[in-house]
């Protein structure tokens, strides 16, 4: 009995120190190493304050500020140990309401622009909850809302949309995006640094 038990005892204690200690450190090492950013949250800094991290969107809700995707996150908004969509399909009443409720919130916010359709990334959440991107139609619909609101030319803000502009991953990948933390930070005239 014993002859057949020690071999997975040992194969059980071989396999726990290599892939739930060795790999994992190597793992964190090597991200540390290479990544050293990215692998302590990507944490943006204004005068040495944290003020968020470039991969979590944030509640922005200020007309003079761009607007992110809704969080599905609960209870609190864009909770990153809460991370995860919220499972209703398009036909679900309580993602149809959702969808309508943030499409009013926009519309109130800018009722000049309330005849304009609302870009879909505005009023639905992401797979993660977190998204802190939006779509380049997604900025250029909110744009006028915020030139009016920071009394701005809209030339001027377009600028500052088209230099916080991500273009497709090697032209080919993805499609035009804006990190919202970044672009508002922008607006304010600030100029956030990598916190590591």
């Amino acid at each position: 009995m014993m002859r057949t038990i020690r071999p997975a005892l040992v194969l059980f204690a071989a396999f726990t120190l290599l892939t739930g200690v060795a790999y994992p450190l190597l793992v964190t090492g090597a991200a540390g190493a290479l990544f050293a950013w990215r692998a302590q949250g990507s944490v943006l800094a204004v005068r040495g304050r944290p003020v968020g991290s470039a991969l979590i969107g944030q509640a922005f809700s200020a007309p003079r500020y761009f607007w992110g995707r809704p969080s599905a996150t609960s209870p609190l908004p864009y909770d990153a140990l809460a991370s995860g969509g919220s499972n209703l399909g398009p036909t679900n009443p309580a993602e149809l309401a959702a969808v309508k409720a943030a499409a009013e919130a926009l519309r109130r916010a800018d009722p000049a622009e309330a005849d304009l359709p609302v870009p879909v990334d505005l009023v639905t959440a992401s797979g993660s909850g977190l998204d802190p991107d939006i779509s380049l139609a997604a900025a250029n619909y909110q744009l006028a809302r915020v030139a009016r609101a920071r009394q701005l030319p809209e030339a001027a803000v377009r600028r500052l949309l088209d230099a916080q502009l991500r273009r497709p991953w090697l032209g080919l990948f993805g499609e035009p995006r804006v990190n919202v933390l970044e672009l508002n930070l922008a607006l304010d005239g600030l100029r956030p640094a990598r916190l590591r």
